[in-house]
């Protein structure tokens, strides 16, 4: 009987320390709750209170200030300022200028007459006006139709002279509707001077070249639109009707670009599977990208991928994948280090650029800040200060230019006797005044898709896949997460 008792009286105190634990917790839980939403009723009244000031200060300028102030002008540079004070290169605000670009780029097309122009920022070496001139005509639009060369000056256009507008200004008048026409003055050599009328079209962006280095698909991707995949497998259809057994992927110099297109572009080379992982603080901006199932090119095709300091975004999302899952082996050097996600926002005609997350190889890296080391290094010759005095005096003395203009035809002994001259007077490295050279007389013409005799990292990649064992190679290969983990632990044995 007395147990019976204890044992009831051991229920009821039990029942009372639960009833007493719940209520507790409740109380806590109240008091945390009701910190959250006083801490976000101040965060919110903070936002209003710098809301206001800005506003206050916006309207008291207008007023006081000894000029008249454009309200635009006024916008614009608070919008910068507050994109500018996040301390992110990658978010920022886009001028309408700007905002046009970014969208001709990333819907992979738009008006123009297709030409590649770039404009001097300061006074010509050679004292010329600062005409704009033709880096490169795209193939099969209205300027490569009508015979405009690489090297050509455009010297008007609707008869108002280019060396004094702006490249926007420029831009603003060769880019329009498909169908308008534009006039333009050419210059070409020292003399030779026409006018041509050109319909506007639509232009596709360049974003793939391609060719074929005996067995091996050479693929080049410029950057990554919504083009990039359909170009990209066109390519490999036309390797396969080649007959290629390996693939060289070339990211060097990519910017980068859709997020969307290096995921497509990874799903060429990977059979299902994760591509890249981002994170963000709001948990619905987090996601993981995968592929289908397939692949365009074999797997057991040997596939090279080459990077520099000039590959970014995209370009170390498809680098970053092929490596950590296996599929590639990297050549060149370090990647740039943009791990992180843009969204673009439209503000009426102009808009802007934020950072909303970070992403993640498939073995849980992100390179941001730090870029993706290749397997194998290979660099181009480094240059003392010496070195960059004497190729400042080449550049300044403009003899390379002078000798390819005075020698449009020039044999390739003479171009070595030319060469050779140029070593002895400025002392530098025979294969990089040679490739200068080069460069030069590819100005004036379409450029070939590669150049196997100075590119030392396109001929490093064909020596490895012709000459080594890539099975091997790609056993050896480490994953980002492996030689991240290794890094962690040199440093820890350093210290």
């Amino acid at each position: 009987m007395n147990n019976e008792n204890e044992r009831g009286d051991r229920k009821i105190s039990l029942s009372l320390v639960w009833v007493f634990s719940t209520i507790v917790f409740c109380i806590v839980f109240a008091l945390v709750s009701c910190r959250g939403v006083q801490a976000q009723s101040r965060q919110g009244d903070i936002s209003l209170q710098y809301t206001n000031t800005i506003r206050s200060v916006f309207d008291f300028v207008q007023r006081h200030f000894v000029e008249e102030v454009d309200p635009k002008v006024l916008y614009e540079g608070a919008m910068k300022g507050m994109l500018e004070s996040l301390g992110d290169p990658y978010s920022a605000y886009l001028p309408e200028s700007e905002m046009t670009d970014l969208n001709d780029t990333t819907q992979g097309n738009f008006g123009g007459v297709g030409l590649l122009i770039s404009q001097p920022v300061g006074p010509r070496t050679d004292g010329k006006p600062r005409y704009v001139e033709v880096d490169s005509p795209i193939e099969d639009t209205p300027g490569w139709r009508a015979g405009i060369n690489p090297g050509d000056f455009i010297a008007e256009i609707e008869g108002e002279r280019t060396d004094t507008m702006t490249m926007d200004e420029v831009l603003g008048k060769l880019r329009g509707p498909p169908g308008e026409r534009v006039n333009l003055l050419i210059k070409r050599g020292e003399s030779l001077e026409f006018n041509v009328t050109l319909t506007r079209a639509i232009i596709e962006v360049p974003t793939v070249k391609h060719a074929m280095i005996g067995k091996i698909g050479y693929l080049n991707l410029l950057t990554f639109t919504p083009m990039t995949f359909d170009r990209s497998v066109d390519a490999i259809n036309d390797f396969r009707a080649n007959g290629y057994t390996s693939l060289i992927l070339d990211l060097r110099n990519n910017y980068g670009g859709l997020l969307n297109s290096a995921v497509n572009i990874s799903g060429l080379f990977l059979d299902g599977g994760v591509v890249v992982t981002t994170k963000s603080r709001i948990a619905s901006e987090n996601h993981v990208f995968t592929t289908r199932s397939g692949t365009a090119v074999p797997e057991d095709f040997p596939v090279i991928v080459l990077t520099n300091r000039g590959s970014a975004s995209a370009s170390e999302i498809v680098a970053g994948a092929l490596k950590d899952r296996g599929r590639a082996y990297l050549v060149g050097e370090r990647t740039f280090g943009k791990g992180s996600v843009q969204q673009v926002y439209n503000l009426d005609t102009a808009g802007f650029k934020i950072t909303t997350a970070r992403y993640y190889t498939p073995s849980d890296v992100n390179i941001d800040r730090i870029g993706i080391p290749p397997d194998r290094e290979v660099l181009f010759p480094a240059y003392t200060e010496e070195d960059e005095k004497n190729l400042s005096a080449l550049m300044n003395e403009n003899r390379i230019v002078e000798f390819v203009a005075a020698n449009p035809n020039a044999s390739q002994s003479e171009v070595d006797a030319f060469v050779r001259e140029l070593v002895n007077t400025y002392r530098l490295d025979t294969a990089f005044i040679a490739r200068l050279v080069r460069n030069e007389q590819n100005r004036t013409v379409i450029s070939p898709v590669y150049d196997l005799e100075y590119d030392v990292q396109l001929r490093e990649a064909v020596r490895i896949i012709n000459e080594e064992n890539f099975r091997q190679l790609m056993q050896s290969a480490k994953t980002l997460k492996a030689l991240q983990e290794e890094a962690e632990e040199d440093f820890a044995k350093a210290s």
